[in-house]
């Protein structure tokens, strides 16, 4: 029989240890994490749920909500791994914050690594206030990137829309877009960020009248590159469909790889003789192949009983069937894809490039090749405009419609 004057320990034991039970739980709801870089604090938010015994997390972006693998703890930590590219996150829970960091394996098997913290309950990206922007930011600029040698420069053309002193928007480029960029404007600063597991953006510049001066663009801790901007609503790109094409010479592609299972598969095969064809060169690691995947699954589900065909040729980061074929899996079974998706090579340009040699380049993943029934050319689009460039993401769909339409009437 517990004595009285036992009963206050026993009470306070029994309070503490289920304060230490339940300090390692995170909880529900939306994060603020910020990950340093050289260029300055990346903000980004995300939304934790219970699922089970574990947790759904959901990386926010402006509107896209990206949703990580399923996340557990173990120890004093969370665990989140982005097992499609290579990545996790792992932090240790105390009440309302998080401390530890984010890892992921580069192209040569390396690691990225840095720090990463979170607070439970903040929502903003880089400012709480909500002051009116001393400037105005125009919907459409044209922008110039360069190299921090100065040697390369790639035209871009940067789309944003304004709420308050919110911001959120992209930059297009010939190989694709920058994603769902979300951030503020801050007196006469733009500030913009983008964490989708494997790309850190961190942009920044000064908003002075109809220019955008002095910007920096940071990705991946500590690569930087310098940019501004010019206000232009007829600001364009190259035409897409120009970049890659086939060497004099030659009318068709032909190519054998194996699928995840090992099989080969060739665009001579009886299940794509007569039908229209869609060749999609891209990686399991690509979030801009991660869009047009999105895109694709659900319209080759709707329409393959229309005779078109999709053919997935994966780049990855090792030809190691059991490095690259569960890479492969797992996109499939993630984005719900019912079509081939073949190990071609791995995922450095000028490699590709060996691997299709009738193309005079593969300049940038994704890359979308049309074949007619007669097994012909007829157009090869560059990069990808995914959902977060809005109207350049409507017109892509149309035109894929259009022409897949035109030929299968032919």
């Amino acid at each position: 029989m517990k004595t009285l004057t036992q009963l206050p320990f026993i009470v306070a034991l029994f309070f503490t240890l289920n304060a230490c039970k339940t300090s390692n739980e995170p909880k529900i709801g939306t994060w603020r994490a910020v990950i340093p870089t050289k260029g300055g604090e990346l903000p980004f938010n995300f939304d934790i749920q219970k699922e089970g015994d574990a947790y759904a997390v959901t990386i926010l972006n402006g509107e896209e909500k990206l949703k990580m693998d399923k996340s557990f703890i173990k120890n004093d930590s969370l665990h989140i791994p982005i097992e499609l590219f290579d990545a996790e996150i792992v932090a240790k829970v105390e009440g309302e914050k998080m401390t530890g960091y984010w890892k992921k394996m580069r192209s040569d098997f390396s690691f990225l690594q840095g720090d990463f913290t979170a607070e439970f309950g903040k929502t903003y990206r880089f400012t709480n206030k909500t002051d009116k922007p001393e400037t105005l930011l125009a919907p459409k600029y044209s922008v110039l990137f360069r190299s921090e040698d100065k040697k390369d420069s790639t035209v871009s053309v940067g789309l944003f829309s304004t709420k308050g002193n919110e911001v959120s928007g992209t930059f297009l480029t010939t190989t694709g877009d920058y994603r769902y960029l979300s951030g503020n404007i801050i007196g006469d600063s733009l500030k913009l960020s983008c964490f989708d597991g494997t790309h850190l953006f961190l942009f920044k510049a000064k908003i002075d009248g109809g220019k955008l001066t002095g910007g920096s663009f940071w990705s991946s801790l500590n690569s930087f590159e310098s940019w501004e901007g010019v206000k232009d609503d007829n600001a364009k790109l190259p035409d897409e469909k120009t970049l890659t094409y086939l060497k004099d010479g030659y009318k068709t592609i032909d190519f054998t790889f194996p699928n995840e299972q090992g099989k080969k598969v060739s665009l001579t095969d009886e299940r794509y003789k007569g039908k229209v064809v869609v060749v999609q060169i891209m990686g399991s690691w690509c979030p801009n192949c991660m869009d047009e995947s999105k895109f694709l699954a659900p319209w080759y589900a709707k329409n393959k009983q229309k005779g078109v065909e999709i053919i997935g040729l994966a780049y990855e980061k090792s030809t190691d069937p059991a490095f690259a074929y569960p890479k492969i899996k797992r996109l499939k079974e993630r984005f719900g894809i019912e079509y081939e998706v073949l190990l071609a090579g791995t995922n450095d340009k000028a490699e590709a490039s060996k691997t299709l040699p009738m193309l005079n380049h593969v300049l940038g993943f994704p890359t979308t090749i049309f074949i007619d029934k007669k097994g012909q050319v007829r157009e090869i689009h560059t990069g990808f405009s995914g959902p977060g460039t809005g109207q350049y993401y409507d017109d892509f769909v149309s035109d894929f419609n259009r022409l897949v339409d035109k030929l299968g009437a032919e």
